[in-house]
């Protein structure tokens, strides 16, 4: 999958509440749950910034902030318990530090608390001279990605376990964007990464072709029922315009769902959920435009849309329209997350983008859903399901949280390394999350990913027994040399992990799908339930990871996480240890360079 790089530094603070697995308010009273005003809100959100930022300078010998270094505040989030928290990134001397990015944490008095930090070293560069121009920075980052050097912009590159003078350049061409970074002394190439999240990966595409392998899957599967939503009549006394309304989605995947639309004036409707931030579906007509706004929007008098099969345009919209709300419903529902940024925007998605592309995607240059309609031979259907939206949607809350971000990336796309390993891992955590939130009937609630592609295997990837995907060769278990192998297939780590503290190890059925997921020490272990495993998750995920993450830091942050939520001596805290234990990642076994 691809993945952006960090881009630049954007100086905004959103207020995020704690994962307790219910639904919060953005500054929630210890016991009324009442929101306070916007200004109080404002207020607070400003102290706690500041005493955080005066703490990470006053703490310098553990959050490795120094002279010439400014903090920018991210993200401030308030626990119930009374715990702080402020996501910041980092600029010195004035440029952007990729992997400078830290959490500081503090206690309810606003005290120095800890730090969580991605950079384990101090990100000054030996020079702040550059030999290259940046216009032959551009030029070498133009040859690198084979595409339209944008300006060439000075930062510090902090990554990798060492600070050097380098130039951030966007190489845009038609099929997209890349972040390019060039050392400013050597000249050297130090990253070249796509800026959008493909679903497929190259080496999965390369896999299935040699496979000779083709997805077909069935669609136009009839009327879901129950927690599907209310259907609707396009029928309403609206007194004025715009106005919500309830139409009908007839999908290719889902069945006929209920989907909340906006009647522009008296018999005219569109796909526009007014209800959720105006998150609303548009037509790329084939096109492979970034910009939102480019895309058509569906438009109709019946309020009616789709008919079940790819001969209506609108059906795979309304897919990816019933997949988008319902990622939005279950953050929000689940952790009173507003918006997949926390910041109360429309989520948005393109469907039929490109030409035959067989594959979806997250890019955060629209900041939308771009979903490809298959290229007619190896998948001959667009890729709108649901645990590919919920998947999907997931990168963009981590892209607006942790930055979670590959190792490198080969000359084909490919990416590696824990950090991005553990990002497709959560995306594929959440995704499933997605299904079990929706409840629909056609579409079964499992731990599988993409089991509705109408692949061989019957699935893409599974939670409790990752190694049984065999066109990607996911792993069960950690092992040294994880950071070479490519980010979906090392994903089974962590997810492998999140199942065993969900469900716990051994053979059981779940809403009729079978499991048997095995252990690395062959020790029982007996899950704490998929509400709190996912609760863990979330709150390790906003709260104590950040770009360099990886599986043994991903151990420390869930067991913070739990021990926030349950406390030290619970059964939950404990369940965390051993889960992890149970894909061989272990305190004993941590790389030497933490």
């Amino acid at each position: 999958m691809r993945r952006p790089h960090i881009r630049s530094v954007a100086v905004a603070i959103a207020v995020t509440t704690a994962a307790t697995g219910l639904a919060g308010t953005a500054f929630a009273g210890s016991s009324t749950g009442a929101e306070r005003s916007s200004a109080a809100a404002t207020t607070n959100a400003t102290a706690v910034v500041e005493a955080a930022r005066t703490a990470a300078f006053a703490h310098a010998s553990a959050t490795g902030v120094s002279k010439g270094d400014e903090l920018h505040a991210q993200d401030v989030m308030l626990d119930p318990e009374g715990a702080r928290h402020v996501r910041f990134v980092r600029t010195h001397d004035g440029m952007p530090v990729l992997g400078g990015d830290l959490v500081v944490h503090l206690d309810h008095q606003l005290a120095y608390a800890g730090v969580t930090r991605a950079a384990g070293q101090a990100v000054k560069p030996a020079t702040t001279r550059a030999k290259l121009t940046a216009d032959q920075a551009a030029a070498k980052a133009a040859q690198a990605a084979k595409g339209e050097a944008g300006t060439a912009q000075l930062v510090v590159d902090a990554r990798g376990g060492s600070a050097a003078l380098a130039y951030q350049v966007t190489v845009t061409d038609q099929d997209g964007s890349n972040t390019v970074v060039v050392d400013a002394v050597t000249g050297k190439v130090r990253s070249n990464t796509p800026d959008s999240d493909e679903f497929l990966s190259p080496k999965l595409l390369e896999s299935l072709r040699q496979h000779g392998e083709t997805a077909d899957p069935a669609t136009g599967i009839g009327s879901a029922t129950g927690a599907a939503g209310l259907l609707g009549s396009g029928v309403s006394g609206a007194a004025s315009y715009p106005s919500a309304a309830k139409g009908t989605g007839k999908t290719l995947f889902v069945g006929s769902v209920g989907l909340t639309t906006t009647q522009t004036s008296r018999g005219h409707y569109q796909l526009k959920d007014p209800s959720r931030y105006g998150t609303e579906t548009r037509d790329a007509k084939g096109s492979t435009t970034e910009k939102f706004g480019s895309g058509a929007k569906f438009t109709g008098t019946t309020n009616v849309w789709g008919n079940g099969t790819t001969s209506n345009r609108a059906s795979a919209a309304a897919d990816a329209q019933y997949g988008i709300t319902k990622t939005l419903d279950f953050y929000k529902a689940t952790f009173g997350r507003k918006g997949i940024a926390n910041n109360s925007k429309a989520a948005q998605g393109m469907v039929h983008w490109g030409k035959k592309v067989a594959n979806a995607f997250w890019d955060p240059t629209c900041n939308c859903m771009l979903y490809g309609d298959g290229d007619g031979q190896m998948f001959k259907k667009p890729l709108v399901v649901l645990d590919v939206t919920g998947h999907e949607l997931t990168h963009g809350v981590v892209d607006a949280t942790a930055k979670l971000e590959p190792t490198y990336v080969d000359p084909d796309g490919n990416q590696f390394g824990e950090p991005g390993a553990l990002n497709e891992s959560l995306a594929d955590i959440f995704g499933s999350n997605v299904e079990f939130y929706a409840n629909n009937a056609k579409d079964t609630p499992d731990y599988l990913i993409g089991e509705k592609l109408g692949l061989a295997q019957k699935f893409l990837r599974r939670l409790d027994h990752p190694s049984l995907d065999k066109l990607e060769g996911t792993i069960d278990y950690w092992k040294p040399n994880v950071h070479d192998t490519e980010v979906h297939a090392g994903s089974g780590v962590s997810s492998h992990a999140y199942y065993l503290l969900a469900e716990g190890s051994g053979k059981k059925t779940i809403n009729g799908v079978t499991y048997d997921s095995p252990t690395y020490n062959h020790a029982t272990v007996k899950g704490i339930g998929r509400t709190k495993a996912t609760a863990i998750f979330y709150r390790a995920l906003t709260r104590y990871m950040v770009s360099t993450t990886d599986f043994h830091d991903a151990r420390v942050a869930t067991l913070k996480a739990a021990k926030d939520l349950y406390g030290a001596n619970s059964t939950e805290y404990k369940t965390v240890d051993k889960a992890w234990a149970a894909v061989n990642v272990t305190a004993a076994n941590t790389p030497s360079h933490h």
